[in-house]
């Protein structure tokens, strides 16, 4: 059975990435912070016919985070996809010149430690199977650093990085890493950044396996 871990999930690009995977005959692991959402969320999905569970996890702390994912692969199978989404803080985007060393430990630990210990986690998994994907979604600051926006400027930048080298270094294996850019908001009814195109934007990247970055939309759109 094909299994899904969606890291971050919520109403909108989570549920929406839940239901096109599962189309598929993914099973379907999610995690967020709130028991309550994930139950709700949970509950929805199991009503449109996908199969998933929710597991609590912070993933500012990459223990939990770690655990959590095993947990998961225990009750689901192994993961063979892993989607990084997590939305960030709004404290992590303060302007420049008002960003100290304190105001950078919350993103570092949301857009770093957080994928980093979600990899290592599933990453041996993958190796058994012999395939996997590994999904990073990123705002547009992961590729045009914003002066009014320093943290996810600093920390998307710093996981674009350690995605682009496991693209590089696990390719060889079967192991396929991608990020998407969505510049500005995830928004209903948008042609490009409604949920379910990016779903299937997603989905997409997983099927066909070619290249790292992909743009949901334009930069400046």
């Amino acid at each position: 059975m094909n299994s899904i871990a969606i890291v971050g999930a919520g109403p909108g690009l989570g549920a929406a990435v839940a239901r096109r995977f599962g189309r598929e005959g993914f099973e379907v692991a999610l995690f967020a912070r709130d028991r309550g959402r994930l139950d709700m969320l949970v509950g929805d999905l199991d009503e449109s016919g996908v199969r998933a569970r929710g597991f609590v996890a912070d993933v500012r702390r990459p223990q939990e985070l770690a655990g959590a994912l095993e947990r998961a692969a225990g009750e689901v199978g192994t993961i063979e996809v892993l989607q990084y989404s997590p939305v960030p803080h709004r404290d992590f985007m303060r302007p420049v010149l008002e960003t100290g060393p304190r105001d950078l430990v919350g993103p570092v630990e949301f857009s770093v430690y957080g994928p980093v210990a979600a990899v290592q986690q599933v990453l041996p998994g993958m190796r058994r199977l012999g395939r996997g994907t590994i999904l990073l979604v990123n705002g547009g600051t992961a590729v045009v650093p914003h002066t009014e926006r320093a943290g996810t400027s600093i920390a998307f930048a710093a996981e674009t990085a350690y995605g682009h080298l496991l693209h590089e270094r696990l390719a060889g294996e079967g192991i396929h890493v991608a990020q998407l850019v969505i510049p500005g908001a995830i928004t209903p009814g948008h042609a490009r950044k409604d949920p379910a195109v990016l779903a299937e934007t997603l989905w997409g990247m997983h099927r066909d396996r070619q290249g790292f970055r992909h743009f949901a939309d334009d930069l400046d759109g």
